[in-house]
């Protein structure tokens, strides 16, 4: 935990970003009947029937001290979809850092074994040395700042039935342009001092 929390507390650094990246499991409704829109002195109308069109995989990164964010949707979560995301962060989004900070939850995905795995050993050689790995702790999930931008990503675009992996895409783009273009922030304040403190249950008695 205290290796997460110092990690927030370094000031931001253009050549080794700070990126916090998780994932989160979507359903894709339909509708069985297409609703009446919203018209005067009535309310929009949809039917409570739906149909399940599957599932989709969603990978969020965000840099909280510079207000950027990406987001991509999959068909599943495996090895080699995080594999293929680590290599966007290093040769699409950040290709001039020297190395990337990267804070993440400690899944059995989440190893370089899954980059050799997806890649040849120099090509997976080199991804893994351009990021530099702070997994959080068991039970400790909340200490990943993406998980504050997946809960707004979830009140702002998913609330509502998305049918399938095109009209996820286009809503997502959408909603990252605007969250990018406001700059938006993540201002962490729990530090390792408060959690010695707070959490002082979870350090051992000596």
């Amino acid at each position: 935990m205290e290796d997460v929390l110092d990690v927030y507390e370094r000031p931001h650094d253009p050549r080794r970003p700070q990126v916090c990246l998780d994932e989160l499991h979507v359903q894709l409704v339909g509708e069985t009947r297409t609703p009446v829109p919203v018209a005067p002195s009535r309310p929009a109308r949809i039917d409570y029937e739906y149909v399940r069109n599957g599932t989709a995989n969603l990978f969020l990164w965000v840099e909280p001290l510079a207000g950027r964010r990406g987001i991509q949707a999959t068909a599943q979560r495996t090895k080699q979809d995080w594999a293929r995301c680590i290599r966007d962060l290093v040769d699409v989004h950040y290709p001039e850092a020297e190395q990337i900070v990267l804070v993440m939850d400690n899944l059995n995905t989440h190893v370089a074994a899954a980059l050799y795995e997806t890649f040849p050993a120099a090509e997976a050689r080199r991804l893994w040395r351009k990021v530099e790995v702070h997994y959080t702790p068991k039970h400790g999930s909340w200490l990943n700042m993406a998980e504050i931008e997946l809960s707004i990503l979830s009140r702002q675009c998913l609330r509502r039935r998305i049918p399938d992996r095109t009209t996820l895409t286009r809503e997502l783009d959408a909603w990252m342009t605007a969250r990018n273009a406001q700059t938006s922030t993540i201002r962490w304040r729990f530090t390792t001092a408060d959690a010695r403190i707070k959490l002082h249950r979870l350090y051992p008695s000596l």
